[in-house]
């Protein structure tokens, strides 16, 4: 049945490959930086009220995920302004989102073209069964007609077998990404009130 698609099958067969390796990867990605952002805030919290700001970036190293990592950004610059604080984290920020929605623009781009890629498929697949037709003069019976049309939609069903899931897997996990800046604005939000209103030392704010 593959055969029969034609050559747009192809096309269609790499797109499948492509989506289900960036689905595993996303979702293996997500597992390992998957933490709770509330307790993970508390303990660097606690350590900040005890002036434990090397164990705090420290904790951040081991701790996998963005909220770490937006979190060690703005604790290396703790000494600085409030700006500089907050161009570390902003900067930070850029890139685990950016990391969180790598590849997501490759799947969602395949649960698009996919279809489109099955319905080419089947509107080349029915030219080529009219242009038989005509060249056998239109002495053709209802069977070889209706065995054209079945192979023309081949194509159109197998690019919708692979664009439908990747356009829920792709909603899905970037519903997954939003949920994960959410919690870096709430994290950093918080980071920002800690880093202010907390008394550093002031050897530490005169440090650069």
């Amino acid at each position: 049945m593959i055969v029969k698609g034609g050559m747009l099958m192809i096309p269609i067969a790499l797109c499948s490959v492509v989506a289900l390796a960036i689905l595993v990867e996303r979702l293996i990605s997500l597992r390992k930086i998957r933490i709770n952002a509330r307790t993970f805030v508390l303990q660097v919290k606690n350590l900040l009220l005890r002036n434990q700001v090397n164990e705090a970036i420290m904790l951040c190293k081991q701790t996998p995920g963005p909220i770490a990592g937006i979190t060690q950004a703005g604790l290396l610059k703790h000494n600085r302004s409030r700006e500089e604080i907050k161009d570390a984290i902003e900067g930070a920020a850029k890139t685990e989102v950016y990391l969180l929605e790598k590849n997501l623009g490759v799947l969602g781009t395949i649960a698009a073209i996919a279809p489109l890629i099955g319905f080419l498929g089947t509107v080349t697949g029915m030219i080529r069964a009219f242009m038989d037709i005509q060249s056998l003069g239109g002495a053709v019976d209802a069977g070889v007609l209706a065995g054209g049309i079945w192979e023309a939609l081949i194509t159109t069903a197998a690019g919708l077998t692979v664009g439908i899931p990747s356009l829920i897997f792709y909603n899905w996990l970037q519903a997954k990404v939003e949920r994960h800046v959410f919690d870096m604005q709430e994290s950093s939000n918080e980071l920002m009130d800690m880093l202010l209103e907390k008394e550093m030392p002031d050897e530490n704010r005169n440090n650069a």
